[in-house]
Protein backbone atom coordinates (compact mmCIF):
# COMPACT_ATOMS: atom_id res chain seq x y z
CA UNK A 1 0.00 0.00 0.00
CA UNK A 2 1.33 3.44 -0.77
CA UNK A 3 0.49 7.21 0.70
CA UNK A 4 1.00 10.00 -1.32
CA UNK A 5 2.63 12.83 0.45
CA UNK A 6 2.12 16.70 -0.15
CA UNK A 7 3.30 19.87 1.08
CA UNK A 8 2.58 23.77 0.24
CA UNK A 9 5.49 24.08 2.29
CA UNK A 10 7.44 22.89 -1.18
CA UNK A 11 6.72 23.73 -4.27
CA UNK A 12 4.18 22.33 -6.32
CA UNK A 13 5.33 19.39 -8.35
CA UNK A 14 6.07 20.66 -12.01
CA UNK A 15 4.90 17.75 -13.81
CA UNK A 16 2.71 14.37 -13.61
CA UNK A 17 4.69 12.86 -10.07
CA UNK A 18 4.00 13.54 -6.31
CA UNK A 19 6.44 15.05 -4.16
CA UNK A 20 6.65 12.08 -1.86
CA UNK A 21 5.60 8.55 -1.53
CA UNK A 22 5.59 6.63 1.33
CA UNK A 23 5.21 3.09 0.80
CA UNK A 24 6.62 -0.09 2.58
CA UNK A 25 8.41 1.32 5.82
CA UNK A 26 9.92 4.00 3.59
CA UNK A 27 9.46 7.57 2.12
CA UNK A 28 10.91 7.92 -1.82
CA UNK A 29 11.02 12.19 -1.89
CA UNK A 30 10.78 13.07 -5.85
CA UNK A 31 13.66 15.60 -6.80
CA UNK A 32 14.08 18.77 -5.59
CA UNK A 33 15.23 22.28 -7.33
CA UNK A 34 16.34 25.30 -5.84
CA UNK A 35 12.48 26.59 -6.51
CA UNK A 36 10.66 29.49 -4.06
CA UNK A 37 7.23 26.94 -2.69
CA UNK A 38 6.27 30.38 -2.95
CA UNK A 39 7.21 32.46 -5.93
CA UNK A 40 7.69 28.88 -7.82
CA UNK A 41 10.60 30.42 -9.27
CA UNK A 42 13.99 29.24 -9.07
CA UNK A 43 16.05 31.11 -6.15
CA UNK A 44 18.96 33.49 -6.45
CA UNK A 45 22.21 32.85 -5.24
CA UNK A 46 23.68 30.64 -8.28
CA UNK A 47 24.68 26.80 -7.23
CA UNK A 48 24.71 27.50 -3.12
CA UNK A 49 21.67 28.89 -2.94
CA UNK A 50 19.66 26.85 -5.19
CA UNK A 51 21.25 23.43 -3.05
CA UNK A 52 20.08 25.39 -0.06
CA UNK A 53 16.27 25.76 -1.30
CA UNK A 54 16.39 22.25 -2.66
CA UNK A 55 17.74 20.71 0.33
CA UNK A 56 15.02 23.39 2.29
CA UNK A 57 12.06 21.68 0.23
CA UNK A 58 13.47 18.16 0.38
CA UNK A 59 12.85 19.21 4.77
CA UNK A 60 9.38 20.35 4.21
CA UNK A 61 8.28 17.12 2.72
CA UNK A 62 9.91 14.79 4.50
CA UNK A 63 8.67 16.85 8.10
CA UNK A 64 5.22 16.97 5.95
CA UNK A 65 5.55 12.89 6.68
CA UNK A 66 6.57 13.02 10.04
CA UNK A 67 10.25 12.13 9.80
CA UNK A 68 13.63 14.93 9.67
CA UNK A 69 16.26 14.53 7.55
CA UNK A 70 18.38 12.21 9.61
CA UNK A 71 16.04 9.30 8.47
CA UNK A 72 17.39 9.56 4.90
CA UNK A 73 19.35 6.66 3.79
CA UNK A 74 20.11 7.61 0.50
CA UNK A 75 20.03 10.82 -2.02
CA UNK A 76 20.73 11.43 -5.76
CA UNK A 77 22.12 14.81 -6.72
CA UNK A 78 21.70 16.05 -10.41
CA UNK A 79 24.38 18.72 -11.45
CA UNK A 80 23.57 20.83 -14.52
CA UNK A 81 27.89 21.05 -13.66
CA UNK A 82 30.00 18.93 -12.14
CA UNK A 83 32.19 21.50 -11.75
CA UNK A 84 29.83 22.74 -9.05
CA UNK A 85 30.25 19.17 -7.30
CA UNK A 86 32.56 20.92 -4.45
CA UNK A 87 30.15 24.46 -4.25
CA UNK A 88 26.98 21.49 -3.66
CA UNK A 89 29.10 19.87 -0.86
CA UNK A 90 29.61 22.85 1.25
CA UNK A 91 25.99 23.45 1.43
CA UNK A 92 24.97 19.60 1.21
CA UNK A 93 27.35 18.89 4.30
CA UNK A 94 25.63 21.23 6.41
CA UNK A 95 22.31 19.38 6.38
CA UNK A 96 24.32 16.08 6.72
CA UNK A 97 26.76 16.92 9.35
CA UNK A 98 27.15 13.23 11.04
CA UNK A 99 26.12 10.29 9.52
CA UNK A 100 25.08 11.36 5.96
CA UNK A 101 23.20 8.76 3.71
CA UNK A 102 24.57 6.66 1.15
CA UNK A 103 24.87 9.11 -2.17
CA UNK A 104 25.38 8.80 -6.25
CA UNK A 105 25.95 12.57 -7.90
CA UNK A 106 25.92 13.07 -11.51
CA UNK A 107 26.11 15.85 -14.41
CA UNK A 108 23.60 15.71 -16.39
CA UNK A 109 22.68 17.39 -19.90
CA UNK A 110 19.51 19.47 -18.44
CA UNK A 111 17.63 20.18 -15.49
CA UNK A 112 13.93 20.88 -15.23
CA UNK A 113 13.63 25.01 -15.44
CA UNK A 114 16.96 25.58 -15.98
CA UNK A 115 18.01 24.76 -12.33
CA UNK A 116 21.68 24.31 -11.62
CA UNK A 117 21.73 21.12 -8.94
CA UNK A 118 17.99 18.29 -8.06
CA UNK A 119 17.98 16.44 -5.28
CA UNK A 120 16.07 13.34 -4.41
CA UNK A 121 16.22 10.76 -1.40
CA UNK A 122 14.93 7.60 0.22
CA UNK A 123 13.68 8.36 3.77
CA UNK A 124 13.43 4.86 6.21
CA UNK A 125 10.09 5.43 8.73
CA UNK A 126 9.99 2.56 10.63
Amino acid sequence: MKEIISTGSAPAAVGPYSQAVKAGGFLFVSGQLGLDPVTGKMVEGGIEGQTERALGNLSAILAAAGVDIGSVVKTTVLLASIEDFAAMNKVYQGYFPGDPPARAAFEVGNLPLGGLVEIEAVAYMG
